[in-house]
């Protein structure tokens, strides 16, 4: 079962993610409202899930599409190496990673999920 051989079943990483559902970034909340309840594209997402030792911000397991809304700590060199490192580990575990920025998704939610259907048309089964 996918629980046991990707997620992370570390109760403070369980911990952890459940606080994070409980302070999203504001690019977060407009994606969650557009994205969950099978909304877009009948498709199951979750939010804030362990994944062996990195916690992303949401998953879609049918499609094993990785969705990081990225603010602008992530182009900080520190931050470019960790979700380099971060994306290989994903993708070596079978996920596709999108990264679509905070600003997008909060200024045109819209043209982020445009984004999210193409990357899905190209990339995934």
């Amino acid at each position: 079962m996918l629980r046991n051989s990707v997620y992370n079943t570390h109760k403070p990483k369980i911990s952890f993610a459940k606080g994070l559902r409980k302070s999203q970034t504001p690019g977060e909340k407009v994606m969650w409202k557009k994205l969950r309840s099978k909304r877009f594209h009948n498709l199951k997402f979750r939010r804030q899930v362990p994944i062996g030792p990195y916690i992303v911000d949401f998953l879609c397991f049918e499609k094993k599409l990785v969705i990081e809304i990225d603010g602008y700590t992530h182009f900080e060199s520190d931050s470019k190496e960790h979700d380099d490192k971060r994306d290989k580990y994903l993708n070596n575990e079978g996920f596709y990673v999108l990264h679509i920025l905070n600003g997008l998704a909060v200024d045109d939610g819209d043209i982020a999920l445009e984004k999210i259907a193409l990357f899905l048309n190209s990339y995934t089964d």
